[in-house]
């Protein structure tokens, strides 16, 4: 695959961007995916600087969730390099939220260990921005499926991280709660923040990359190993 740099809010290549967040940036050398003893993917090159955006897509066991992973340091990296300059944050389809507390509570340890304490306002603009403030008291489990899924991203805004990995951030939205999170990335983005977002759907990024992984042709590499899941 060939470089990619992504465009800034002109539609122009750029190192820089917003300075909300210092120095946020992902760079992506000839990265490749093992997983299951298949190569997903390989020769993944990509560049991301404050401000900049990127969406990627492919079929369904490509390795865009494993991808995600592999950038937090979750997965290892068959091949290539992985450099990431500023605090992640990643949504998933796990909740990572205590399931027993009330929502603003369980948002508020996460950031406390992200650096943001309860005390400050990131849990209480996050859960502004995805319309749950009236819900700051209602227990985690008692939340619909859309109401999680709005948790999630309210958890990766608190966190205060520059760079967001979103992995199918739109599934479970209706079309209101899309329009939030479109303004919350676009507001991650005006500040200086980097996302990269995994989606079978389209995603309301504006002046974004778009990547399509696609499996190269078997190889030697593709040989049975010691396991892997199958991934999306």
């Amino acid at each position: 695959m060939r470089h990619v740099a992504a465009m800034d809010a002109t539609g122009q290549a750029t190192d820089g961007g917003p300075t909300g967040f210092p120095a946020a940036r992902i760079d992506l050398r000839a990265v490749a995916c093992r997983r299951g003893g298949r190569v997903l993917f390989a020769g993944l090159d990509l560049t991301l600087s404050s401000g900049q955006s990127a969406l990627v897509g492919g079929p369904n066991g490509i390795g865009k969730s494993s991808l995600l992973r592999m950038i937090c340091g979750l997965l290892p990296v068959f091949a290539g390099s992985v450099a990431v300059a500023g605090a992640l944050a990643l949504a998933d389809e796990r909740m990572a939220l205590d399931m027993d507390q009330p929502l603003a509570r369980a948002l508020s340890f996460w950031a406390g260990i992200d650096g943001h304490g309860a005390g400050g306002t990131g849990v209480a603009d996050a859960l502004a921005a995805m319309a749950l403030a009236p819900l700051a008291d209602v227990p985690v489990h008692m939340l619909s499926t859309g109401q999680r899924k709005r948790a999630v991203l309210a958890r990766v805004i608190a966190s205060g991280a520059p760079v967001w990995l979103l992995d199918e951030p739109a599934n479970g939205l209706d079309t209101a709660s899309l329009a939030l999170l479109d303004r919350a990335m676009g507001r991650h983005l005006q500040q200086g923040g980097i996302i990269l977002a995994a989606s079978h759907q389209g995603l309301p990024l504006r002046e974004t990359v778009a990547l399509t992984l696609s499996r190269p042709v078997a190889g030697p590499d593709d040989l049975p190993d010691d396991g892997g899941e199958g991934e999306a």
